[in-house]
C-alpha cells in the first residue's frame, strides 16, 4: 500500500525547512513547491504549509484544455511544459488555491510530492527535513495512531465534494465527521483559507 501524506498545521513551528528542502529538489532546483502561509501577518508569527492535496478527481486536470496535468498512482502532476498553454486555468479552478504560475518559466507549477523521490521508496523531501512533524509520509495506520488529532481528507465546497490523497489532522475535540474547515480557519485567524462554503467531513478507515 502507497504511504500517505499527512499535514497537521498545529505543528508547523515556521522554520521554513520544508521550502528551504524543497527548493534544493533535484527535479525543479531553484524553485520551490511548498508555500507557508502567514496566518496574522502582523499580530502573530503563527504559519501553516501550503502543499497541493492531490484530489482524487482534481478539478485543475479537467479545467486543463491541453491535458497538461497527469495523474501517475494519485499524485496530480504540476504542468506538463511541452504542454503548459499558459492559460492559469489551473490556477483559478483549484478550491484550494495550491497551483502557482511562474511567469519566468511560463509554467505552471505545485508541489508533486516528489514522485521521483517516492517511486524509490524515500519520502519527500519536505516530510523528511521537517522538525516537528507538520509534515508527513508513511503508513496511514502507523501515523494516526500516534496523533491525537483525526484525519480529514473529504471537504465540501457549497455543494461540491472533494476527496483528496492528502490528510489534514484536526483538533480531536472537533466533529471530524462534519468538519467545517472555513469556521475553524476564521476562529483560529487563518485569514488565507479559500473563500465560500468550506466544509469536510473525515473518511472512515484506511485510504
Amino acid at each position: 500500500m502507497r504511504p500517505t501524506f499527512f499535514m497537521d498545521p498545529s505543528r508547523c513551528i515556521g522554520c521554513r525547512a520544508c521550502v528551504s528542502a524543497c527548493r534544493e529538489c533535484g527535479t525543479h532546483r531553484g524553485s520551490t513547491m511548498i508555500h507557508l502561509d502567514d496566518l496574522e501577518p502582523g499580530l502573530s508569527t503563527a504559519t501553516a504549509p501550503s502543499v497541493c492535496m492531490h484530489c482524487v478527481d482534481p478539478v485543475c486536470a479537467k479545467v486543463c484544455p491541453a491535458h497538461a496535468i497527469q495523474i501517475v498512482d494519485g499524485v496530480v502532476r504540476s504542468a506538463l511544459k511541452p504542454r503548459c498553454l499558459d492559460c492559469r486555468n489551473c490556477v483559478l479552478a483549484c478550491p484550494f488555491g495550491i497551483p502557482r504560475y511562474e511567469p519566468k518559466q511560463h509554467l505552471q507549477m505545485k508541489c508533486d510530492q516528489c514522485v521521483d523521490r517516492t517511486v524509490e521508496g524515500q519520502k519527500p523531501m519536505c516530510a523528511t527535513v521537517c522538525p516537528s512533524g507538520a509534515l508527513t509520509y508513511g503508513d496511514y495506520a502507523e501515523v494516526t495512531a500516534t496523533r491525537r488529532g483525526k484525519p480529514v481528507n473529504v471537504f465540501w465546497f457549497g455543494g461540491q465534494r472533494v476527496e483528496t490523497n492528502v490528510y489534514i489532522m484536526v483538533p480531536p475535540h472537533e466533529d471530524s465527521s462534519r468538519f467545517d474547515l472555513m469556521e475553524y480557519s476564521q476562529e483560529n485567524g487563518v485569514q488565507s483559507a479559500p473563500l465560500g462554503d468550506l466544509k469536510a467531513q473525515s473518511q472512515g478507515g484506511s485510504p
